[in-house]
């Protein structure tokens, strides 16, 4: 059996913990900083990081249309400053986002830095409770038709209905929260998996973690 190659965007933010949660699946991993990188890659993740640098970035490195064309034909998942990329609309951006996922997303809709928290998301594709780290994390303000939503933010005290933190259209998924964070695979693993229809040679760390996860650093962040 062949090994899948995913390939994880780093020109900034947090792509290694990306890249150390694809490698516990047991897939070949490949970081993408030029258009070429993307050539030989079945699924695509577009980590956290500072989303005004990162949307520079793309431009610098002549990387915004081969990313637009491969998300739009093939599996890419968006965490934090990864779903404002794929969203349609985000605000005070150098320039546009790539429209891939029809939402609209709030850049730090839920605070700064000093803001930042953990809290449980709600989500069936993995089974249900998943520990959400949210670090100056964007908030999904509208989903257009055709975009499912697959995880809600719990209900705290005050809040009358949950929230969309992560979205879904077809082969693209967009997460507002950081799960390459918290030692647990099982979005990883979805989105390789039931997403991106590949199949996994195992994972060296388990079903669930990564072996030797640290704590999460609120560093890259949106």
């Amino acid at each position: 059996m062949s090994v899948p190659r995913v390939g994880v965007l780093a020109l900034q933010g947090d792509f290694a913990r990306h890249l150390a949660s694809l490698e516990a699946l047991g897939v070949d991993v490949q970081r993408i900083v030029r258009p070429e990188d993307l050539a030989d890659v079945d699924a695509l993740v577009l980590p956290g990081g500072e989303s005004t640098t990162m949307t520079r970035l793309l431009d610098a490195h002549r990387l915004r249309e081969p990313l637009t064309r491969f998300a739009r034909e093939q599996p890419v998942l968006g965490t934090c400053a990864g779903l404002i990329l794929l969203g349609r609309e985000s605000e005070r951006l150098p320039g546009p986002p790539l429209g891939v996922l029809d939402a609209t997303v709030e850049r730090n809709g839920y605070g700064r830095q000093v803001d930042s928290f953990t809290a449980e998301v709600t989500s069936p594709v993995v089974g249900g409770w998943f520990p959400g780290v949210f670090i100056r994390a964007p908030r999904i303000r509208r989903v257009g038709p055709g975009v499912e939503v697959i995880a809600h933010l719990t209900p705290g005290p005050g809040k009358a209905a949950a929230e969309p933190v992560g979205v879904r259209r077809g082969q693209a998924v967009g997460l507002c929260f950081h799960p390459e964070l918290t030692g647990d695979l099982r979005f990883h693993r979805w989105f390789l998996g039931q997403v991106a229809g590949l199949e996994l040679p195992g994972s060296a760390a388990g079903e669930n973690g990564v072996r030797g996860a640290a704590e999460p650093v609120p560093e890259g962040t949106p």
